[in-house]
């Protein structure tokens, strides 16, 4: 439960620093089922298998697990966290919005396995008109470059220039631009593929620029809206539950 090395834990035990049903126990070869109450130094120690946090991304992170130089994810987590979540999927670095951290691995393959077909929901700023020719395209399915033929997807046309259709996707400063293009669209995109860059690939394709991205839903896990930029926060037992039974 991220209190040390197996090796410090065991040199800790010997020395007495934990208490099980308030009697000391030197010996780290001891068995217990975690109906137990453990004290380590003072303090009670439960054993979870697993954990699950909702982040709300900022930009200029990335979805890493570690890097010597770049800020990741998990270090908006604290030095506190445990050593074995990861980011469930990956966030370009200048997408903000919805990013799962769990260390289950099991959960993370079904979310993210192209058979499951998990649907992520994002807002998009796009510098360029949106019309219903492209929402026709994206719900067909496309040559988007050499490497890639877009899965049909849903795109939502909000707004085009002017102000958008629902403000609330728009919550910081990441959404304006030094110079704005004469005219932006606000969409709605739902894939149901993870690929490279795929939305601005995607819109590239179709002669636009993405200017800003937020992720709102992966599956049917939505970004709380209470939630600021860069904070986290467990998930709770019905959004786990709902995340558990999607893709059966």
């Amino acid at each position: 439960m991220n209190l040390g090395t197996r090796k410090e834990l065991k040199q800790e035990i010997r020395k007495g620093a934990v208490l099980v049903n308030g009697t000391p126990v030197k010996d780290p070869g001891l068995s217990v089922d975690g109906t137990e109450e453990i004290l380590w130094k003072g303090k009670p120690v439960r054993f979870t298998a697993y954990e699950y946090y909702l982040l709300n991304k900022p930009a200029g992170v990335i979805s890493a697990s570690e890097d010597p130089k770049q800020t990741t994810v998990l270090d908006l987590l604290g030095p506190d966290r445990r050593r074995d979540l990861f980011p469930v999927g990956r966030l370009d670095k200048d997408t903000v919005g919805l990013l799962l951290i769990s260390n289950d691995g099991e959960l993370a393959h079904r979310l993210l396995s192209p058979k499951k077909h998990v649907d992520k929901t994002y807002y998009a700023r796009v510098a360029g008109r949106v019309t219903d020719e492209d929402v026709a395209a994206f719900r067909e399915g496309f040559d988007v470059d050499d490497s890639l033929h877009s899965l049909p997807a849903r795109l939502e046309i909000l707004s085009v220039t002017g102000a958008p259709a629902d403000s609330s996707y728009v919550t910081d400063s990441a959404a304006s631009t030094a110079s704005a293009p004469a005219v932006v669209s606000e969409v709605k995109v739902t894939i149901r593929e993870g690929k490279f860059h795929q939305i601005k690939r995607m819109f590239s394709a179709r002669g636009m620029e993405v200017l800003y991205l937020k992720r709102l839903s992966m599956g049917p896990l939505t970004l709380d809206p209470d939630l600021p930029e860069g904070s986290f926060r467990p998930l709770t037992e019905g959004e786990l539950e709902a995340l558990r039974s999607s893709g059966d």
